[in-house]
């Protein structure tokens, strides 16, 4: 998995402030920045937080672009609606060998790890046969139509792709790029930074909170899984753990 923060509002504190405190204020937003610092909107932040003043953090927006993750994971991913998204695409893209994710539990298992493996090779092989037969039926069609042989092959070749990838598994590795602005972004963290959360985007979920932090550490400071800040709220299905998941996150 590689997790990269590719793009990002710029000086994101001030315009939280600002925007938050233009509410408030006869002046102008402009006048705002121009009022405040890095430490005076770093304490405006945190009052901010404390009081549960979110919408002023839909404000500044994060780009992540992330590979080496599953089909598994943005499935889950996506359902974080507010937040756009751009993913490699079976249909358009050939997949001569296609990569894929090895759960943990599979891959320190000797012989889950050969089944799992043997497996990936036998969908390979038959996403590659399903190209080559729906392909030749296609640039058939495409040739009675007059194409030429060069057209023909281009057209057969995406409609036989987008086909034959029915067979791939969930295990899929893919490549996205997603856009959150902040306060989505801390709803994310709250549900995919818990202990619960599939592993996968679990961690996935700690390397964006990591970048994050880096960047705009006033806004990204106390977050984390909900029990940060509070009591679990799984209820009878919590880890048990929130006393150990509280230092990791203070500490992260």
């Amino acid at each position: 998995m590689n997790v990269s923060l590719i793009a990002f509002t710029p000086e994101p504190e001030k315009i939280v402030a600002a925007a938050a405190k233009l509410c408030y204020s006869h002046s102008s937003a402009s006048d705002i920045m121009n009022g405040l610092d890095e430490e005076s909107a770093q304490r405006f932040i945190d009052k901010l937080m404390k009081l549960g003043h979110a919408s002023p953090l839909e404000h500044i927006s994060f780009t992540f672009a992330i590979d080496g993750i599953s089909r598994v994971l943005t499935h889950q991913l996506v359902r974080h609606r507010i937040a756009s998204y751009s993913q490699q695409s079976q249909r358009y893209v050939k997949l001569e060998q296609f990569e894929y994710v090895i759960p943990p539990a599979i891959e320190k298992n000797v012989e889950a790890c050969e089944i799992f493996r043997n497996a990936m090779k036998h969908d390979q092989e038959t996403y590659e046969k399903l190209v080559n037969i729906l392909e030749a039926t296609y640039v058939n069609d495409y040739l009675k139509k007059g194409h030429s042989e060069k057209k023909a092959s281009a057209l057969a070749e995406k409609l036989a792709i987008e086909d034959a990838r029915f067979v791939f598994p969930n295990a899929c590795e893919t490549k996205i790029v997603v856009t959150m602005n902040a306060r989505s972004l801390i709803n994310f963290f709250n549900h995919r930074c818990c202990n619960r959360a599939q592993w996968e985007i679990h961690e996935m979920a700690d390397e964006m909170l990591k970048l994050v932090k880096e960047v705009s550490r006033a806004v990204f400071d106390k977050i984390g899984p909900q029990c940060l800040v509070g009591p679990c709220p799984e209820g009878t299905m919590t880890c048990g753990e929130i006393i150990k998941v509280r230092e990791k996150y203070v500490a992260l």
